[in-house]
């Protein structure tokens, strides 16, 4: 193979991201890539909340159209941007490292969480963080804000926002981590499922997969593939509060789990042997679902 098309959305996020997987692809097998850049339909309806147009699905399916009609021999995603159903011509063949995978706050004037004035204004676009916050602190005011993360940086100075919550992960890669305030506890402030790892799907059939596959990284792969169960086992998505921290401890891996039932928001965790991971999230799953 001479060189691979990596399709990914046109953030400056995403292309970072995944330029760390043309880096392995060069680093591992000397092979060259180029990205090809697509604009999705989330990222064309900003003005609009994800759960009345469709859900996260938005990011990734232009993406797979362009794998569907061999454009781009593989795609790089934040995993938890994809649909825990995927449809049958595609598949993640690999999950790779996974970066810090806690919630961060950006405040102004960098004021710390808990010294925020009563009524201090946040931004953020997730059911899962809003409801968080109001749990912390429910004296807050919670506004939706959505984009890349230059553009709610830029719609915190601009609505005069008090901070803005975003993931760690990106400002990470982004080398943005300067900006942080103070990070999350993620057994406290749940992240999102799979937030902080990268996949990349490619066709089922496709000869790329032979090299993707070999870029996995192991426990990456047993966290995700853990919280993920988890989530479909709930059905959840951007439609509902739904997240999940894992572990691995030895040869167990802990998780917690955070879902909504009726308005009650019910936390809930378990410890397995990790090569029962997918089996340990749907038990968790069921363990929250017998409240």
């Amino acid at each position: 193979m001479d060189k691979f098309i990596i399709a990914t959305r046109k953030s400056q996020l995403a292309q970072v991201q995944t330029e760390i997987i043309m880096k392995n692809l060069k680093d591992k097998f000397n092979i060259n890539s180029e990205k090809l850049l697509i604009v999705t339909e989330g990222d064309r309806r900003l003005d609009v909340s994800l759960t009345k147009i469709g859900g996260k699905g938005l990011f990734v399916k232009d993406i797979e159209v362009a794998l569907l009609e061999e454009r781009a021999h593989g795609a790089v995603h934040s995993m938890k941007d994809v649909p825990y159903e995927l449809s049958s011509e595609f598949e993640i063949a690999a999950i790779t490292e996974r970066e810090d995978i806690r919630d961060v706050l950006i405040s102004k004037d960098n004021i710390p969480f808990k010294e925020m004035r009563s009524g201090a204004v946040i931004g953020t676009s997730s059911i899962r963080r809003a409801c968080q916050l109001k749990l912390l602190r429910n004296d807050l005011e919670i506004v939706s804000i959505r984009g890349n993360v230059q553009t709610r940086l830029e719609k915190m100075k601009r609505e005069n926002l008090d901070g803005i919550i975003l993931a760690s992960a990106g400002l990470k890669r982004l080398n943005e981590e300067n900006l942080i305030t103070e990070y999350f506890d993620p057994k406290e402030f749940i992240p999102a499922v799979a937030q902080g790892a990268l996949g990349i799907e490619c066709l089922r059939n496709s000869e790329s997969r032979q090299y993707f596959n070999k870029l996995e990284d192991a426990n990456a792969k047993l966290t995700v593939e853990a919280e993920r169960s988890f989530m479909k086992e709930l059905n959840g998505d951007c439609h509902s509060l739904i997240g999940a921290y894992s572990e691995i401890k030895g040869n167990d891996l802990y998780m917690i789990g955070i879902y909504d039932i009726g308005g009650k928001i019910v936390k809930k965790d378990i410890l397995g042997s990790v090569d029962k991971n997918v089996e340990l999230g749907k038990n968790l799953a069921k363990k929250i679902l017998q409240i």
